[in-house]
């Protein structure tokens, strides 16, 4: 597939570098105000992380690297290695805004790295590796659009689920990459979003990033999905991922998990795009990984509503893992893994230290 065919569906960039200031689009205020939000400094952006300003767990990893940028401006030194020394304390506030997405560690471990071989120059060192790993997770994303479009059958369903495009990217996307690799080389037919509560990103954001690029979405209540599943309308189910374990096992946002199962039990393929930078190997299992728990409010009202009876109790974790035995593929810009397993991510990715 060319690259004019491609761009035709991918007109969003979620993230832009001033020369003096980070903008992102602020997702919390989508789909009816399209505003960016600007961060002058380090801080301004582990808040944008944080609260939801930015999301996507690539598009969090891009926005720290960029955050390191602002923060070495506040500082003065002779050389990388003292610049990392004393950044160390900036790096630790962006690290601890979102603790389940890998993309963001490692986006600071390699903006670290580029600053321990820095001599004098180091600033501008920094600079062009913030943008190296916003460039490079564009060009892999589409082709991972285009690896996982081709298992997909020509005129199939998929449903998707949460935000895995644009918004959550540098552009293009990871799972919705490929919805539009697909819809570009006229594999998907029909293409269902799940509202995805309690922020409601396929509803707010997935449809809408969907309709800027004019593709066809329907919307699904969560509930709803099982029932979708057993009508026949999908053939796959698409998805992205935070964190990919060593053995397989994906975190993801959400209500993941039951889509895997309900996928498994009604013979819909169950597909996990994301990024090489996403896989863990230092992480053996799901069973190992953190999962964040967000304030219990976010579903005890909807917006800014109370919506639950006084005294009612909330428990809202954020991500769950669908064990590696219910995903049928996994897809990274390195290829396809059908049947992720412990041996099949040690033969395309070596070694637990070797990302």
């Amino acid at each position: 597939m060319d690259a004019a065919s491609l761009a035709r569906y991918d007109h969003i960039r979620p993230i832009r570098w001033t020369g003096d200031a980070l903008e992102l689009l602020d997702q919390r205020k989508l789909p009816f105000a399209v505003e960016y939000a600007r961060c002058t400094n380090s801080d301004e952006v582990a808040t944008a992380i944080r609260e939801l300003t930015v999301r996507g767990a690539p598009a969090i990893g891009i926005s720290a690297g960029w955050g390191v940028v602002l923060a070495a401006r506040e500082i003065e030194a002779a050389n990388g290695a003292e610049a990392a020394s004393r950044l160390q304390p900036a790096l630790e506030r962006l690290d601890a805004a979102r603790p389940t997405a890998v993309n963001l560690a490692w986006a600071l471990a390699r903006m670290r790295a580029a600053l321990h071989v820095a001599g004098a120059d180091w600033r501008n060192a920094l600079e062009r590796e913030a943008r190296a790993i916003e460039t490079e997770d564009l060009a892999a994303n589409r082709a991972m659009g285009q690896a996982g479009a081709s298992l997909i059958a020509p005129g199939s369903g998929v449903l998707t689920h949460c935000n895995t495009g644009s918004l959550a990217t540098a552009g293009f996307g990871t799972a919705l990459g490929v919805i539009r690799a697909g819809v570009a080389g006229e594999r998907i037919a029909r293409v269902f979003a799940g509202e995805t509560r309690p922020w409601n990103q396929g509803a707010r954001l997935t449809v809408w990033e969907l309709q800027q690029d004019g593709i066809d979405a329907t919307l699904i209540a969560d509930a709803a999905a099982s029932h979708l599943m057993k009508t026949g309308q999908v053939q796959w189910v698409v998805v992205g991922a935070d964190r990919i374990c060593a053995n397989g096992d994906t975190a993801n946002k959400i209500g993941t998990y039951q889509l895997a199962l309900s996928a498994k039990h009604h013979g819909v393929k169950f597909m996990v795009v994301a990024p090489s930078t996403t896989v863990d190997l230092a992480t053996p299992s799901g069973d190992a990984i953190e999962i964040e728990l967000r304030d219990p409010a976010e579903l005890l009202g909807h917006a800014g509503r109370r919506t639950v009876a006084d005294g009612a109790q909330a428990w809202n974790p954020v991500f769950d893992v669908p064990p590696h035995e219910l995903i049928a593929a996994l897809v990274t810009e390195r290829g396809v893994i059908t049947q992720p397993d412990a041996p099949a991510l040690r033969a395309v990715f070596g070694k637990p230290d070797a990302h």
